[in-house]
């Protein structure tokens, strides 16, 4: 099991934001289609998927899920990709959509999977920025995005404090 680097900075989405960006990337989605449909990436695809199917009116959704993080006392790692359900087919007219574009691991397995959808998400880190198509932000690397799905509102430290000492 690899281990994903420890995050030096935590980016907190709100829903608001989230339901924000993902229609933005609808926006940015609609001169690329027509689509046939759209194949959420689960979880974290799935709520993102739901904004951008009715931002461009498509209803037929599937999902291609894969497991990639474990929890383990408290943190989070990234271990061996288990493709849990597939996609029939090399994704021509289908969009993907994620939550997020992290390492590129989960990108490369879908690109080998689906290699004609179109790929995209809306938030995006370097290493894994080249295998997408179309994203909204891009954080640094070692951000972790707090997405509001796992997160509870809750007091936390000003970031000044949160800095590695030098």
């Amino acid at each position: 099991m690899s281990v994903t680097p420890s995050p030096h900075k935590t980016f907190p989405v709100s829903w608001e934001e989230l339901h924000r960006t993902s229609k933005a990337l609808a926006w940015r989605l609609i001169e690329s289609g027509p689509w046939k449909g759209i194949i959420a990436i689960t979880r974290g695809g799935l709520v993102p998927a739901a904004v951008v199917a009715r931002e461009l009116d498509l209803r037929l959704i599937d999902t291609l899920c894969i497991a990639s993080y474990v929890e383990q006392k408290e943190e989070r790692r990234q271990g061996e990709l288990k493709v849990l359900k597939g996609i029939e087919g090399d994704g021509t007219g289908w969009l993907m959509i994620d939550d997020l574009v992290d390492t590129g691991k989960t990108a490369k397995v879908v690109r080998e999977m689906l290699p004609r959808a179109h790929f995209a998400t809306v938030y995006a880190k370097p290493a894994g920025r080249p295998l997408v198509d179309t994203f909204i932000t891009e954080v640094s690397q070692d951000t972790w995005i707090l997405f509001p799905w796992d997160i509870e509102p809750q007091f936390i430290q000003p970031i000044v404090h949160l800095q590695p000492p030098r």
